[in-house]
């Protein structure tokens, strides 16, 4: 099976490219340096011999898009447009990754794949028309929700969280926003998974199961840098105002098709990755 891997410089891109193997002749990692998705010509060109493209290209400014909208639209909706045409001319299969946000942010109960989308940002609302485009063109295709994303090659809530903590000794965190946190390779191998056991056409939810705040994850990550649980202090969402809107409840119901299970629970898959991620030393770890 041959892959191609747009967006291959994010945080999740480079994770995919090492569940896959490493690039080769059957993984190309590609970034907008090297493929524009919004260019029909290069897209076309480079999708020509690919079973499976991935796009992990994104606009992932959340406040940004606030004023420039048209430029996150670009990125978010043409682009995967662009990607999904010339993919079902080629006769591959496309997985678009996707986000939380193109729900309202409102809900009491975990989001259903299929629940309606009311995004309420400029973000959300540009990542919901990539997925609408996608699914209209055709092209054999996943989309895969995730979200409260973190992991080792990139800038991320635990790594700030772990900044923080080491220059100040203390952090505060908002405790009325509730989700899934993530580990990116988790949801890179999700999907190789999906992929390989041939799951059919639609949206799926790619986080961790469970749920916590903000607060909590900054908890969990001092725990993990063997701090006292008070260097992290509970604050609302009322003392951090932001430009774009960000949602209270960002949990997203999970099923399992195709044989496919879903990621495991958030604590645990942190206990995993938080030596990783924190580039901690296992061996000298306090608890260790």
């Amino acid at each position: 099976m041959r892959w191609l891997v747009t967006g291959a410089a994010g945080m999740l891109g480079q994770d995919l490219v090492e569940v896959l193997g490493g690039e080769g002749p059957d993984v190309r990692a590609v970034d907008r340096e090297e493929v524009d998705i919004t260019d029909p010509g290069a897209v076309a060109t480079a999708v020509a011999d690919r079973d499976v493209v991935v796009n992990c290209a994104a606009w992932t400014a959340v406040d940004a898009a606030e004023e420039r909208e048209g430029d996150a639209f670009t990125v978010n909706a043409v682009g995967p447009a662009t990607l999904a045409r010339a993919i079902a001319g080629a006769g591959g299969r496309l997985v678009q990754i996707s986000t939380d946000y193109v729900f309202d942010g409102n809900a009491e109960h975990p989001y259903a794949t299929d629940a309606p989308q009311r995004p309420r940002s400029a973000y959300g609302r540009t990542k919901a028309a990539g997925e609408w485009a996608v699914a209209a063109s055709g092209v054999d295709h996943l989309v895969v929700r995730t979200a409260w994303l973190y992991g080792a090659r990139g800038p991320c809530f635990p790594r700030t969280v772990q900044r923080v903590l080491t220059e100040r000794g203390g952090i505060d965190v908002v405790q009325d926003q509730v989700g899934q946190p993530t580990w990116t390779r988790d949801v890179a191998a999700y999907v190789v998974r999906l992929v390989e056991a041939g799951a059919p056409t639609g949206s799926y939810h790619g986080t961790s199961q469970g749920q916590t705040s903000w607060f909590g994850f900054a908890g969990a990550v001092a725990a993990s840098m063997g701090l006292a649980a008070d260097v992290v202090r509970p604050t609302t969402s009322e003392a951090f105002v932001r430009p774009a809107p960000r949602p209270a409840y960002s949990v997203l119901a999970h099923d399992e098709r195709a044989g496919v299970a879903p990621i495991g629970d958030w604590a645990d898959r942190w206990r995993a990755a938080a030596d990783e991620v924190l580039g901690l030393d296992a061996a000298v770890r306090p608890g260790a």
